[in-house]
């Protein structure tokens, strides 16, 4: 299979295809070789437009997803940004080519050994993580000028508002455990926030303090 090929054409068809135009993002999803974050056994659905399992019960977003999440931070190059959940890596690794520093969270020990060799062997020298609760958020790195939540969340915590910049956007899904929406919520003076509802969406939950508690529905 010529992954190069494939995740141009992912890029176009379902990226760009969704409305994504911010060439940054664009540019960032064509350097990103998704299939490194799969197993070996998925890496031939690598550039499908669905989400594919990463163990621990949990998954890999969709490539469509990813672009609408990181367009929908307005990042301009240069921003530290705090990523909660994650994961494979691949969403940190396409910050890291936007962001000028990245920070984030996984509460799984195992896949964040894993997503640290890959976006390592990336060269991806801008990211720092961290195995924690993500939902406590990264208190001694904060404020962040962006903050992207890839897991959802039954309400959006106190301290993610907290640890924005003034300006800071946090894009986060929030609702019940099998459904969604999309917020932009933006921090535009101390304690004032705007919201948004972009799109309605689907993720694992956020296990944690101030999130979902396992097990519970």
């Amino acid at each position: 299979m010529n992954f190069s090929i494939a995740r141009r054409r992912m890029v176009e068809r379902q990226v760009q295809g969704q409305g994504v135009k911010d060439p940054r993002v664009i540019e960032a999803m064509l350097q990103i070789p998704r299939h490194l974050f799969v197993e070996e056994a998925f890496q031939s659905q690598a550039y499908g437009d669905f989400s594919l399992p990463i163990g621990d019960r949990q998954t890999i977003s969709q490539p469509s997803t990813v672009g609408v999440m990181t367009e929908a931070l307005l990042l301009q190059g240069g921003e530290r940004v705090l990523e909660i959940g994650t994961g494979s890596g691949y969403q940190a690794a396409i910050l890291s080519r936007i962001a000028g520093k990245v920070y984030t969270l996984e509460r799984i020990a195992l896949l964040a050994r894993r997503a640290r060799r890959v976006i390592d062997s990336l060269g991806c020298v801008n990211v720092n993580i961290r195995v924690t609760d993500g939902t406590q958020g990264w208190d001694e790195e904060a404020p962040f000028d962006a903050i992207i939540v890839t897991a959802g969340a039954p309400s959006v915590p106190d301290q993610y508002r907290d640890q924005l910049a003034i300006g800071g956007r946090l894009v986060i899904p929030v609702g019940n455990r099998g459904d969604q929406v999309l917020m932009r919520i933006t921090k535009v003076a101390e304690g004032q926030f705007t919201e948004e509802r972009l799109i309605d969406c689907r993720f694992v939950p956020l296990i944690g303090r101030h999130g979902w508690q396992e097990g519970e529905s």
